[in-house]
Order: structure tokens, then sequence, then C-alpha cells
């Protein structure tokens, strides 16, 4: 990932925690001469040290191949971003010397793939990814509503998937680099 130096973020803490709150992660691997992209809801987990990125796709979905399995991949969760006018720094009026830009957070993850079918594992998967998404409703839908023959043909579709990432790295660009009043100008301007 590029990421200017005062916009790099290296913390796996803060890496971890923008991943969990924007939830989408794009799952990006080239394997048999050709690139496979998935966007898919993802839980993302801490355990011995690691992260864990985990989803699943659809049974027709090549990217769910048994090719793909342990294939190099890249997941992006891209998170809040906006342009960015040079009407909003106060600079324009004094210099001129200013051009627009984009702000944004990004996390990238790298690891390799790993297709997951266990009953076990897909049924405590869906829990999790139901879970947390269902958490702040006031009356949470929950796996276990559906019912039990349902779900096995849902599941029946669906491949799990894993990745440990081996690499998380983030972009900050937020203006970091700008003077207080452009920065003040960028946050009165959105």
């Amino acid at each position: 990932m590029y990421a200017p130096k005062d916009s790099l973020e290296t913390r796996t803490d803060v890496l971890v925690d923008a991943m969990r709150a924007i939830r989408l992660g794009t799952f990006v691997t080239f394997a048999d001469g050709a690139y496979h992209a998935t966007h898919a809801p993802v839980v993302v987990s801490e355990a011995d040290g690691a992260t864990t990125l985990q989803t699943h796709f659809g049974r027709s979905n090549p990217h769910a191949g048994p090719t793909l399995d342990d294939a190099p991949s890249l997941v992006i969760f891209q998170g809040p971003h906006a342009y960015i006018s040079p009407s909003f720094y106060p600079t324009k009026r004094d210099t001129g010397k200013v051009v627009p830009t984009w702000l944004y957070i990004a996390v990238h993850g790298r690891g390799r793939l790993t297709r997951r079918s266990e009953t076990d594992w897909l049924e405590a998967h869906l829990h999790a990814l139901t879970d947390t998404h269902e958490a702040p409703r006031e009356t949470p839908w929950a796996v276990t509503d559906a019912p039990g023959d349902y779900l096995r043909r849902m599941r029946a579709g669906i491949v799990g998937i894993e990745l440990v990432a081996e690499t998380l790295s983030g972009a900050w660009k937020l203006n970091q680099h700008k003077g207080e009043a452009d920065f003040d100008g960028t946050r009165e301007g959105l």
C-alpha cells in the first residue's frame, strides 16, 4: 500500500479497530492467470498475536474454488473518504497555492486464503457475523430464528474463507501535513 509517510498507520490495535468498524472487505486474489475479487462482510478476531479475517463466499463464486486455497491474497477495507475542495482552505484566499485532494482511511491485510467447509466452523462463523451486525438492533435476529432445514440448505451453498494476516498496513490520509487553519477549514468544509 502506498501511503505518504505522515499518513502511514502501522499500529495493529488501530488497524484491527478500523477493520471491525468498516466490516466489509474486498478480497483480491490472483490465481490461474486471473484476478478474483469478492466483497464480503468480515469477522475480525485476534488470538495468540495473530489477526484472522473470516468470511464466506457462495460456492458458485469462482473465488471459492479449490485452486484458490492457500493462494496469496489481499483484503482491502475502505473506510470513510471525501473529496476536499481547495475552497475549504484559508490558504486559497491568502496565496492561492492549493489544489483539491481526496482524504481517506484504508486498511490492507495480506495472507493466504484457507477454505473452511467444516459444519462447526461455518456455524460459529455465521453466528459471530450475525451477532455482530444484529447487536445494535432493538430486537436482534438470531441464526436460530430460521428453520433448521432451511439453514442447512443455505449453509450448503457457501464456503468458509479464512485469512491469517501476515501483514497489516493502513493509510490515514487526513491532511495531517496541513497547517492548523487549513486543517480546521477541512473539518468545517466537511
